[in-house]
Formats: structure tokens, C-alpha cells, sequence
């Protein structure tokens, strides 16, 4: 069974996720590390974030208020051919409005956010917010990968799991995230030679903070996010918004 969008669906009665403000902080990422040189530390300004992943029935909400980005009416240079794949038709999600939309593009997951007035994180945002600033890296990494282990579920659960220190939750463990980053690491140039989007769009994703070279959480993150195109979609890749805070 599927769940209906009527046509005041996204006027009325829709409750977004709600926002936590992220503190400032220093973060050392994986980014940019040159053999035997730890990476740069980058100072980050508070910020606010997405308490859960964007679910389906936000997602019904958006492209009903936007018909471009409808199942049947997104440009394909937005989109391939799986968007929003497990939608039998424009106007109709999967049986669990409650669960993370998926099957998105970067280009849909950032015309999403805009229209809340907010955007995706950057990868070192996201990242200080899974590991709640590094202090919980080597938790996270061990809970990356024992869901590196799991299939994808068909139909995957809710969002609204445990939140971490920073009040943050699904983090780890539900869906990869989109995450809006203009730096360009770890890419080939044969990926990135059709010249469609930016060598910069990175998908954020398990989790683990990637400084030490036997992390192989971090490594396959990156792996992940080198394979990718903005137009990509799949059935465990989603994403949330975020928003800059003034100091």
C-alpha cells in the first residue's frame, strides 16, 4: 500500500524536521591528508542541521508544491532514469511515508533544501555532526562498519533512532547522505570526464572521521563518494538539510 498526496499536501499539517543548532568547533578531516602529514585542522561556525533524514512523505510534500521535480516530469540532466524508483507513480511514495526518502539526486536533494531556505551540509559539517565534533570517531567507525555488513532493506525503517551527543539522529546505520562540498579529493578523472555536474558533489555517508590509514570505515566512505555523479540515485542514499547560523 502506498500513502496519497492530496492536493494540500505541504500547506497543511506537514511537520518538517526540526533543527539542531551544531556548536562551533575545530575539525580535522580525512580531506586533503598527504602521507605522514596530519590533515589540517578546519575551524567551523555553528551551524543547524537536520535532526533526521528527509523522510518520503516530506519529499511527496516538495514535489507536489514543484511538479518539475515530479517522477515523470524531472529533466534527466537532474536526474537518471531511478529517480524515485520505488514510487509507483508522481503523486504516490512507498508504503512507509516515515522512512527516508531515497532514490534522489543531488540536484533534486539541494532543490529540496533551497525551497526551505536551508541547503545541504558540507562533508566536514556533516561529519563533525555524526562523531559530535571527533570525540566519538572510533565509535562511530565501529558502527559504520557493522553496517557496511548489512544489506539494504527493501523497505527501510522510520527515521527517529537515538540521537547522538549533539542531538542528532540516523546518522549511521539508515542511509547515506548527500552533503553539498565544492573540494575535489580522491576522484579519477575518467569519473568525472563526461562533464556533467561538479567534480565537488560528495556524498556524506558512514561516518568515521578517516585521519588514520587503517580506518577502513573512512576508505570506503571515500570510495563511495569518488563513484558518484550528482544525477546519481539509489535505494540507500538520502540526505537533510541544514542551515548557516549567524554568529
Amino acid at each position: 500500500m502506498s500513502f496519497f498526496a492530496s492536493p494540500l499536501f505541504g500547506l497543511v499539517g506537514l511537520l518538517l524536521p526540526a533543527m539542531v543548532e551544531i556548536p562551533a568547533g575545530d575539525y580535522q578531516p580525512f580531506l586533503n591528508q598527504a602521507p605522514g602529514i596530519a590533515s589540517p585542522v578546519v575551524p567551523l561556525t555553528r551551524f543547524s542541521l537536520d535532526e533526521r533524514p528527509v523522510t518520503q512523505r516530506d519529499f511527496l510534500a516538495f514535489v507536489t508544491a514543484h511538479p518539475q521535480w515530479r517522477k515523470s516530469k524531472v529533466k534527466r540532466v537532474f536526474a537518471e532514469t531511478g529517480y524515485l524508483k520505488n514510487w509507483p507513480d508522481d503523486l504516490h511514495g512507498p508504503a512507509s511515508p516515515r522512512s527516508p526518502v531515497t532514490f534522489v539526486s543531488w540536484f533534486a536533494a539541494n532543490a529540496y533544501c533551497k525551497a526551505q531556505g536551508a541547503r545541504l551540509p558540507t562533508t566536514d559539517q556533516w561529519e563533525y555532526a555524526a562523531t559530535v565534533g571527533g570525540r566519538a570517531s572510533a565509535e562511530v567507525s565501529a558502527r559504520t562498519l557493522a553496517w557496511y555488513g548489512k544489506p539494504t532493506q527493501t523497505l527501510l525503517p522510520d527515521v527517529g533512532g537515538a540521537v547522538n551527543a549533539f542531538g542528532v539522529a540516523d546518522m549511521i546505520g539508515l542511509v547515506w547522505e548527500w552533503t553539498l562540498d565544492f573540494s575535489s579529493v580522491m576522484i579519477s578523472d575518467d569519473q568525472r570526464s563526461g562533464g556533467e555536474g561538479s567534480p565537488g558533489l560528495y556524498c556524506g555517508g558512514g561516518g568515521a572521521s578517516g585521519r588514520d590509514p587503517s580506518d577502513y570505515a573512512s576508505f570506503m566512505r571515500f570510495a563511495f563518494r569518488s563513484s558518484l555523479t550528482p544525477t546519481f540515485t539509489i535505494a540507500n542514499l538520502g540526505f537533510r538539510c541544514a542551515r548557516s547560523v549567524s554568529p
